[in-house]
């Protein structure tokens, strides 16, 4: 907490001293809580009130004759931050003020010919809920600071596991490259493959893609992990015999901002070509167009095949190193300030399973919000259902953000 230059009271903005990194597995919150049972959390109003002061008092200080440049621009930046909260915060307020009138009216109507109109008190009463709920995620998504890589394009990387019996894992590894590919058209982004490796029989062991578009990294940052399916193969002694396989493949999301400022040595580097191999194309196998590189002192490789061009693709190869070793960076810098709470980083940890696909109950199982989802098919064609699991991920994500920032202040009260 602090005083402002000009005297008023200024808490500290929220999450300051708390970045966001999903806790999936806190044990302190094993249940997803709504938006509107953390709304209603005492710390959470007692925080908002303060700001929806702060914001009154900071429009008032605008209107001072006796303030000069540097005070005006401060003030009118913090006004700008404050007022959507400010506004969501009354919003809520006046939609509250609905809903209690609404219940003491149908508190009163109990008799049987007023049942008709109960029940459209109580269809409204539903919509206000329903309202309440958008408008709480709305307010949360002001106060959770954004990430500093949410906007940016990103390389997603598909990779088959291994399994006893059967080439599941490389079909449920196409499937699932197709699958963010269908998600980039539904999301109208471009997606571009740098990388692909099929497997023998119609699978994939391997695909990369450069992905562009509005908040790319927002949307796919949970998807990093492992992924398991359960299925029984299509071919083989196990379909005939109705056995239940189970597989794994991983995905790896990496941001990659625009412009990626790491220093590459020419001398760290191994470069090597080779002859292309994926699903087609004029080019494929008749000329050294493929590009491998590696980075020496850190092991890492790439390697990009989709252009006609040697040169092009080195360059696309070399920018994937670039992010790949951003990414380190970006690891680095999350693990420290992290070091304290030991939380798993949800996009970074890779071999933790995020999510089960099970064919045979037609149900994908998100186990980090404990989240069910019928309709695998729905899932995999990456559109409607697929947004809408990845947007709850999103608002789990936001309600455990302001979650660790209530934490923190209550460990701040207790410390006096």
């Amino acid at each position: 907490m602090g005083l402002h230059s000009h005297g008023f009271w200024r808490p500290k903005s929220l999450l300051d001293t708390a970045r966001f990194t999903l806790a999936f597995h806190s044990r302190h919150r094993k249940n997803h809580q709504d938006s509107q049972a953390l709304w209603k959390h005492e710390a959470v109003q007692r925080y908002l009130e303060t700001l929806s002061k702060e914001y009154q008092q900071v429009s008032h200080q605008l209107s001072a004759d006796s303030l000069n440049d540097f005070e005006q621009r401060a003030l009118r930046r913090r006004c700008a931050d404050l007022s959507p909260i400010a506004a969501a915060f009354q919003e809520i307020k006046e939609a509250e003020r609905e809903v209690q009138e609404l219940e003491a009216m149908c508190s009163e109507l109990d008799s049987r010919d007023e049942k008709q109109l109960l029940e459209l008190a109580l269809e409204e009463k539903k919509g206000l809920d329903k309202k309440l709920n958008m408008l709480c995620r709305k307010l949360f998504q002001l106060l959770v600071p954004k990430e500093k890589y949410d906007r940016s394009p990103v390389i997603l990387e598909v990779t088959a596991g291994r399994t006893t019996g059967g080439d599941i894992c490389q079909q449920f590894t196409k499937e699932m490259f197709e699958m963010y590919q269908n998600y980039a058209d539904y999301k109208r982004w471009t997606f571009d493959v740098v990388n692909y490796t099929p497997a023998e029989i119609g699978g994939l062991h391997h695909a990369a893609a450069h992905i562009s578009g509005e908040n790319v990294y927002r949307h796919l940052k949970y998807e990093g992990g492992t992924h398991r399916v359960q299925r029984i193969p299509e071919i083989g002694l196990s379909s005939r015999m109705q056995r239940i396989h189970t597989g794994t493949m991983s995905v790896i999301v990496l941001p990659q901002p625009e412009e990626v400022d790491v220093k590459v040595d020419p001398k760290d580097l191994r470069i090597d070509t080779f002859r292309a191999r994926g699903a087609g194309g004029q080019h494929v196998n008749k000329t050294d167009s493929a590009v491998r590189i590696v980075h020496l002192p850190t092991g890492l490789a790439v390697e990009c095949q989709q252009e006609r061009s040697q040169q092009m693709n080195k360059e696309i190869a070399l920018r994937t190193l670039r992010a790949k070793l951003y990414q380190q960076v970006i690891e680095k810098q999350l693990s420290q300030e992290q070091s304290a709470r030991k939380l798993q980083l949800g996009t970074r940890a890779q071999s933790e399973r995020i999510r089960t696909y099970n064919f045979t109950q037609d149900r994908v199982t998100d186990h980090r919000i404990s989240y069910d989802a019928r309709n695998i098919k729905e899932i995999l064609s990456g559109k409607e259902a697929l947004d809408k699991l990845i947007n709850r991920l999103l608002e789990f994500a936001e309600i455990e953000a302001v979650t660790q920032y209530l934490e923190n202040l209550q460990a701040l009260e207790g410390g006096g």
